[in-house]
Formats: structure tokens, C-alpha cells, sequence
């Protein structure tokens, strides 16, 4: 699942005229270096919202072919990330799905980031395994981090006025349970999470390389320039 639907009101006034995940970074949109992560990894289907400028969003996809494009319309009302997903149900195959923010994407260390994620997961003690980026190991990203990452695996949440070294890179393994019977109502993911660290079963894997995060105009210069350096 690509979570593609936002508004991307901190990229303006680019998404004035077209849809965020139809940025160019480099030589690809956000949304196809997303989707190339995704046909690397072996996944056949993807299942991508719109919402802001659809119609773009779906002549675009209609050229891809690999992975397989479902689109989930949200032109009517915005579901919100985890509601996003519960929409999409229908379309999304298997016991446990990849949800995607399509905003994000990194450069892959020594093993791709999520083959490793998919030899991690563990439904039997886990809720959700994100992956997650050190500050230092990213570029675009100004905030003061999201979680506190425990030598166990566990992720907690940052506490108020506190400075974390990792920060959530865009890419969640939940178990396709968490989001059946959930109703029709937009709803957060941020939901889904806080109750899996009430019950100790949320977990992360640290990212293998460089996290590329392209919030604003600024930031696509700074990651044009990490992909440059990467080749070199």
C-alpha cells in the first residue's frame, strides 16, 4: 500500500499543479522511486490512493506495469493514513502488507531495506515493524525525531521536548487484521501504533543507508545531491 492521497501543502507552490508524489527527484517521480523499492523487493500488486490532482496521479500510473497498479479513490474524502488502508483492504493480498508513505525513499545500503524488513517480521510478537532512519543518517529531515529505539527491537514514543536520533523512514509491516472491521472513518496510523506500544509489540528495524526525506522545494535539491554522491 502507497499512501499517496495527501496534499502536500509544504511543497508548495509545486503542488499547486500537480500531486506530491509526482515530484521529480533526479531522474523519477517520488512515487516510482517508491514503487521501484517495491519491484525489487518481489512485490507483484501495489495499491496507491489519489486524492489531490487524480487524474494525474492516474494517467501516470497507467503506464506502469510493474509492480501491478490498483488505485484506491479517495476523491470524494481523505481517509487519513490508517483509514487509507482500511479502504484498500479489498484490493491488498496476504496476511501482512507494506504501507508506504510516497514522500519518502532511500538509498539502500550493503542488503536492500526491505527484504530486510519482510525477514524480520514477526507477527507472533509484533504489531507493526517500522523502519527507521538515524538523523544522522538522513537528509531533508529537520525534526527533533519520532521514537526511542530500544536494543530489543522496541520503539516508544518520543517524549514531549525530548531529542530522538531515529525517526520513522516511511515504510510499515502490519498484519492485515489490524484493519478489518475498522468501519468507514478516517483514522490515523499514529492510532495503530500508540496501541502497540501499549502492549509492548511495536517494533523497528534500523535503516541500511541513506534516508531521503523530500518534504519541501529545498529538500529535493539536497536529496538530488545524496544520489549523486551515491553513484559517484
Amino acid at each position: 500500500m502507497v499512501l499517496a492521497a495527501g496534499l502536500g501543502t509544504r511543497m508548495k507552490p509545486i503542488t499547486e499543479t500537480r500531486p506530491k508524489p509526482l515530484v521529480t527527484v533526479g531522474d523519477r517521480t517520488l512515487l516510482d522511486h517508491v514503487l521501484d523499492r517495491l519491484a525489487e523487493a518481489g512485490v507483484e500488486r501495489a495499491v496507491v490512493n489519489v486524492h489531490h490532482h487524480a487524474d494525474q496521479m492516474e494517467a501516470h500510473l497507467a503506464g506502469r506495469t510493474s509492480p501491478e497498479i490498483i488505485i484506491s479513490d479517495e476523491r470524494g474524502r481523505l481517509m487519513d493514513s490508517g483509514g487509507g488502508v482500511a479502504k484498500a483492504l479489498p484490493h491488498l493480498r496476504g496476511d501482512a502488507i507494506f504501507i508506504l508513505n510516497a514522500d519518502t525513499f532511500w538509498i539502500d545500503g550493503a542488503r536492500p531495506n526491505l527484504a530486510r524488513m519482510a525477514e524480520m517480521w514477526e507477527p507472533q510478537r509484533m504489531d507493526a515493524l517500522l523502519l527507521v532512519a538515524a538523523l544522522t543518517a538522513s537528509v531533508g529531515f529537520e525534526g527533533a525525531g519520532d521514537f526511542q529505539f530500544f536494543t530489543d527491537g522496541r520503539l516508544r514514543r518520543r517524549a514531549e521536548r525530548q531529542v530522538t536520533p531515529f525517526a520513522y523512514a516511511g515504510v510499515a509491516i502490519m498484519p492485515r487484521a489490524a484493519f478489518e472491521n475498522r468501519g468507514d472513518e478516517p483514522f490515523s496510523l499514529n492510532q495503530l501504533w500508540n496501541e502497540a506500544i501499549e502492549r509492548d509489540r511495536l517494533h523497528g528495524l534500523r535503516l541500511d543507508g541513506v534516508w531521503l526525506h523530500v518534504g519541501t522545494p529545498e529538500a529535493i535539491v539536497e536529496a538530488e545531491r545524496a544520489i549523486d554522491l551515491s553513484v559517484v
